[in-house]
């Protein structure tokens, strides 16, 4: 079930961020292991390591799935954890998949912490979603915390200051930081009224965040058409109950004057970066690659 991780000089001379996101209440749509999934898809990330389920979930919440493989095999599929490592022009970047586990979370995290030191990670980011009242009809409100006086200033971040019942998100970045890792952790704000999955809108903010936080370009795919389905989907259900479309606007007039600031030279700055990055790599190999992959797929704490 384990595969040894590959420790070579290479990785010592790299950057290394891992990303990680979790199934269950920190994963609001579905948004957070939606938007790890592609990046997987797109990046080409190979597995090296599988956690051994039976030390961390309760098979009778998370239980195994029977299969039949192409050859007529029976097999079990189990809950578990896995960690692939995609190799990047600039940078090693380590995917952290899995579902927040029943048992022995210091463990869970220790283990995974082991692996990162073992990898040469610097720095941890956490995937979240929660949902939150929001409207569909604008765009999905992302939160970026550290615990790390310093990245707070580096990355433009907010420190952290949630206090309340938290999930394998928030003790994984607490637990990094604790290790002396950069740890950042990212949530996207999911409309509590369309909860369901998937949430493509949250997944493409997370993604566009993701991309500004390493630097590193994120071939998109077809998940920004999915994503305007989404919206006009939810648009036509929202007029079909004039309640829900009242209630939608209230949430539009409260988000419009709350966001108001927003529109400064700083975010235009970013948005134009984000361009440049993608112009220098979406011309060549790079971004053809990500428009015929990306297109197959596709609460706190």
């Amino acid at each position: 079930m384990t595969t040894e991780p590959e420790t070579t000089g290479r990785h010592a001379a790299r950057q290394t961020v891992m990303i990680a996101a979790f199934e269950g209440w920190n994963d609001a749509g579905s948004a957070a292991t939606a938007a790890l999934t592609h990046l997987a898809h797109v990046w080409d990330a190979r597995q090296v390591r599988e956690l051994d389920p039976e030390d961390y979930h309760d098979f009778q919440v998370n239980r195994p799935v029977m299969e039949t493989s192409p050859d007529g095999e029976r097999t079990i599929t189990w809950p578990t954890t896995t960690v692939s490592v995609a190799e990047l022009p600039d940078r090693t970047v380590v995917l952290v998949h899995g579902i927040e586990p029943s048992f022995r979370w210091r463990s869970y995290s220790a283990e995974l912490l082991d692996l990162a030191a073992e990898l040469d990670v610097r720095t941890v980011v956490t995937l979240g979603a929660l949902l939150a009242d929001v409207p569909h009809t604008r765009p999905i409100p992302m939160t970026a915390t550290t615990e790390s006086s310093g990245l707070q200033a580096v990355l433009d971040v907010e420190p952290s200051t949630y206090e309340g019942p938290t999930g394998i998100v928030g003790v994984l970045q607490h637990e990094a930081a604790r290790r002396g890792f950069q740890a950042v952790s990212l949530w996207a704000a999911v409309p509590h009224y369309v909860a369901n999955p998937p949430s493509p809108k949250a997944t493409l903010a997370i993604l566009t965040r993701v991309e500004e936080l390493i630097a590193a370009p994120v071939p998109l795919g077809d998940l920004p058409e999915d994503a305007e389905a989404w919206q006009h989907g939810v648009d036509e259900l929202a007029s079909d109950d004039a309640e829900i479309a009242e209630y939608v606007q209230q949430l539009e007039e409260a988000k419009d004057t709350a966001d108001l600031p927003e529109a400064s030279g700083e975010a235009i700055a970013r948005e134009f970066e984000r361009y440049l990055r993608r112009r220098d790599v979406g011309g060549d190999k790079g971004g053809d690659k990500g428009g015929d992959k990306g297109g197959d797929k596709g609460d706190r704490g």
